[in-house]
């Protein structure tokens, strides 16, 4: 499964954001990487370079390389609706990131582990796909012979259910996807629009 494996502390540092998480070497050095660091004097970015960057951030936030990103743009530029606004509800709805949304895993990454190795089940069957789409209505859950691992009981203690479009029963580690999520319910810091005149160009 092809995924970023690379260094995830320079990324964070290079758009100024805990992209993967809490991030101990962004709060120490908020600035970006580089061998001049802090005193590297930078020219005025590019209208292109602008908005190049908020797709690879959008990409790297929710661990999608370019070639799914695309087909996802193409699927949500066919869609009705606002374009950006159906792309970020479409990549919400994947389920590697339900999976994380619901604290069944801290982290998407740790997410899209989980499904790959068929520990989560959709309506009752085993799906080991991260960017299999959900659909309103469907309930995620943990295969039963899965529940007992450590990772995800850690997980499941810690976790808060604070989205409206999720409902999650920690008793029974299943919870139900009720439909997608409105731009305004999507936390990430994500100006979506840049992406969308990206790929218009």
């Amino acid at each position: 499964m092809a995924r970023y494996t690379g260094p995830k502390s320079k990324i964070a540092r290079k758009f100024k954001e805990p992209i993967f998480g809490p991030d101990k070497a962004l709060e120490k050095k908020n600035y970006p990487p580089g061998q001049h660091g802090v005193n590297k004097k930078r020219a005025k970015q590019s209208e292109y370079a602008i908005q190049l960057q908020e797709k690879q951030k959008a990409k790297y936030t929710y661990g999608i390389l370019e070639k799914q990103f695309a087909r996802t743009f193409d699927k949500a530029a066919r869609a009705h609706g606002i374009t950006g606004e159906v792309l970020l509800q479409l990549i919400e709805s994947r389920l590697d990131n339900v999976v994380y949304r619901l604290g069944i895993a801290p982290t998407r990454r740790g997410a899209r582990q989980l499904v790959s190795h068929a520990h989560i089940t959709v309506n009752g069957n085993v799906i080991n796909i991260p960017s299999y789409t959900l659909k309103a209505g469907d309930v995620i859950a943990v295969r039963e012979k899965s529940k007992s691992l450590e990772a995800i009981t850690n997980s499941v203690a810690g976790a808060v259910n604070k989205h409206a479009w999720l409902d999650f029963d920690k008793s029974s580690l299943s919870g139900k996807f009720i439909n997608r999520p409105d731009r305004s319910q999507i936390p990430e810091n994500i100006k979506e629009q840049l992406i969308v005149e990206l790929y218009s160009k």
